[in-house]
């Protein structure tokens, strides 16, 4: 049987066992001895009845044959004298996954001031309240069931009520969007039919109301704490009057910015960040060692970030290792909890062949552009795979009616670096070879390099499916605009392929249909 397994975003290993594991215990065991894991992890499985969707492992029976994808969720940080590698990646897993667990470790300090879900609930958990109220509310719901006589709500019940619904969304996100706080709203008369509003079009329109009021002081409060992520909002005075500059998460991030770890401050942060600037320096990098720093100086790279907006020379030399694949990867992971190689190239190899499907039937509506990328297509005679996905992703903004030619950029190896990406905000570069031959057959690629502001900020990429992935992730780092004339296609990205956010355009809307 072939396991595919995934212990952290940069830590994913293959596992061949001799047999089907007679239990879950037996595979736990199974895979703590063969990949050095610790004890006090749980397993979740790709369930293909579900859309590949994760799915906890209790029973061997479900795991699926003969081959499966399996997710290590830790329980509990594992020790920090661990020297193998796998612990160190599996360290980075757990800090993301254990944020309530009381581990006084450097790491689990830095957990739990990160969220650890990764969007937005299909159905909003109600949390318990106080046993009076419980009881006040189990009563009345049997009353409702017999009478269908709503509940009279008392003053100091509604602010219970309203007080813990609040700090349970403020745990997942600390704006939440109209038809999220209405998800909250529906979910609390559903589980509690004696709060139904009498008179009330669904019921439950005056909890949407009250949620909002309530989740506003909220933010008030945190905000006189000092929590970040709410005061980087508040209105400041100048010259010219009260003026706010909107901060907001705007994308679906889940830890857009984060208070500093518990004992840090921006200077032992500054400390933190000059030691990972001499360890760049090194020939030889010790990857573990600025992984663990980019963890615990993640609140003050984000603080500059969103809230000083630097350029991103700037940011490159301030912090050089942001830059590195496995990095930025990670940092992806730290804002949005999503794995961002993995959910993109899933995504991508689920939704290539219906967008092929969607060009070949619409080509006369696109003109010559969409012609002549199918029709490269077809010439095509080895690794059919990876040129269906580029030209998935080349179409897509043609599909879309965007323009393309000012983001996917091409040059030859004998151009000057500088011509290549004067005037370029944000795109990606492909290097060809300067060969005559070319001229009547595919041009070779012999580079893929990433553009942001008139400057090459990653290089030597594999496809240009990962140099999408890393740009998206580059982005989120960032925290920079999408290009305007490309907004729907990374919209597409975003809402589509790595399924952060909510509510789409009208435009991606009709793909997503068309698509699902």
């Amino acid at each position: 049987m072939l396991l595919r397994v995934h212990i952290s975003p940069t830590n994913i290993r293959r596992v061949e066992l001799p047999e089907r594991p007679a239990s879950v215990d037996h595979l736990k065991s199974f895979l703590s001895e063969t990949l050095q894991l610790k004890s006090g992890f749980s397993l979740q499985f790709e369930d293909p009845d579900f859309n590949n969707e994760l799915c906890n492992l209790n029973d061997i029976k479900e795991l699926p044959a003969p081959k499966a994808t399996l997710k290590v969720l830790w329980e509990a940080s594992p020790p920090l004298d661990s020297t193998d590698t796998s612990s160190v990646s599996s360290l980075d897993t757990a800090s993301m996954t254990s944020c309530q667990n009381d581990v006084q470790s450097p790491e689990s300090s830095v957990s739990r001031n990160l969220r650890s879900v990764e969007q937005w609930p299909s159905t909003f958990n109600i949390p318990a309240f106080s046993l009076d109220v419980e009881l006040r509310l189990r009563k009345a719901n049997e009353i409702y069931q017999q009478t269908k006589k709503p509940l009279n709500v008392p003053r100091d019940m509604k602010c219970e009520i309203l007080d813990k619904i609040v700090q349970a969304i403020f745990e997942i996100k600390a704006y939440p969007d109209a038809y999220e706080v209405q998800s909250v709203a529906s979910a609390l008369v559903q589980k509690h039919p004696c709060l139904a509003e009498p008179g009330k079009r669904t019921g439950w329109d005056g909890w949407v109301m009250s949620i909002k009021f309530k989740l506003g002081n909220y933010r008030a409060k945190l905000r006189e704490a000092g929590c970040s992520e709410v005061s980087v909002n508040t209105k400041r005075k100048s010259h010219e009057g009260v003026t706010a500059t909107i901060k907001k998460p705007k994308r679906a991030e889940v830890n857009f910015l984060p208070d500093h770890p518990e004992g840090q401050t921006d200077d032992s942060l500054e400390e933190v960040r000059l030691i990972m600037i001499d360890e760049m320096k090194k020939k030889r990098i010790d990857s573990a060692l600025i992984q663990q720093k980019m963890q615990e100086t993640f609140s003050l790279r984000r603080k500059e970030v969103v809230e000083i907006q630097p350029l991103v020379e700037e940011i490159r030399e301030r912090w050089p290792a942001l830059f590195l694949k496995d990095e930025i990867c990670m940092e992806f992971f730290r804002i949005s909890n999503v794995d961002l190689l993995e959910k993109f190239n899933m995504s991508l190899e689920k939704y290539t062949t219906p967008l092929l499907k969607l060009y070949r039937k619409r080509t006369d509506a696109f003109g010559e552009e969409m012609k002549t990328l199918l029709d490269k297509l077809d010439e095509q005679v080895s690794d059919i795979t990876t040129h269906r996905k580029i030209t998935a992703l080349k179409g897509l903004p043609i599909f879309l009616r965007e323009k393309p030619a000012c983001f996917l950029k091409m040059c030859l190896d004998t151009d000057p670096e500088d011509h290549s990406t004067k005037g370029v905000k944000i795109g990606i570069l492909t290097v060809v070879e300067d060969d005559v031959a070319a001229v009547t057959s595919l041009p070779t690629v012999i580079n893929l390099a990433i553009i942001l502001e008139e400057a090459i900020v990653l290089q030597d990429i594999t496809d240009l499916p990962a140099a999408f992935a890393y740009l998206f992730g580059l982005l989120y780092a960032l925290n920079m605009e999408y290009p305007k004339e490309l907004k729907y296609t990374f919209e597409v990205i975003q809402k589509i392929f790595m399924d952060l956010g909510g509510t789409c355009s009208a435009r991606v809307q009709s793909l997503k249909s068309k698509l699902c």
